[in-house]
Parts: C-alpha cells; structure tokens; sequence
C-alpha cells in the first residue's frame, strides 16, 4: 500500500498497522503540485500502457474535471490523486532502483 503522509498521513500508516501488522506501507511525501506529479502518468495513458479493467466512474469523472488548478469547484482531486500515488509506484517508482541480473 502507498499512503501519503503530508498532513496527518502517518494516521493512515498507523490505522493500516492496526488491522494488520505485517501490511507493507509504503510512506511517500509530496514535494510538486498534483498536476505536475500527474504528468508522467498521464503520459503512460497516452502511449496505452495503462488501461482500467472495469468501469470506475467517480474516478473517470475526476479524471476529466482535472486541471492545474484542482477540480472545478474547488474540490481535490483525492481519486485521481490516489490513482497518480499507485501508478507511480506501480510503472515509474521501480525505474531508478537497482536490479540484479543474472549473467550465467
């Protein structure tokens, strides 16, 4: 699981480990502006490396009301947010790790 932990975040962290001590939480901490953080997933739409397998309504709602400035209204992107948060770990988060590989 990834929880952002920005403003009380760590709440979430500490209510997960409640259920279930062993769940792997994943901490991330926001440093750009959702719009910016959405880019590179937005981009992974467009080359068709990410698809939903079902319907998601609220989500694709979102997903269309979405601009620099938040939602229209003035609400948070918060699925739209989440959806940035697991396919940036997901596709991107693994792009700068180390990897083993085996030369035999």
């Amino acid at each position: 699981m990834v929880a952002e932990v920005n403003q009380g975040g760590e709440m979430v962290t500490a209510v997960l480990r409640t259920v279930d001590p062993t769940v792997p939480v994943k901490e991330v901490r926001a440093s750009r502006g959702k719009w910016l953080r959405a880019e590179p997933v937005a981009a992974l739409y467009a080359q068709g490396r990410v698809v939903h397998a079902r319907h998601f309504p609220e989500l694709e709602d979102e997903m269309c009301d979405f601009g620099p400035d938040g939602l229209s209204g003035g609400r948070s992107p918060d699925r739209v947010d989440a959806l940035v948060w697991a396919i940036t770990e997901l596709l991107l988060g693994r792009a700068n790790r180390p990897r083993i590989r085996n030369l035999s």
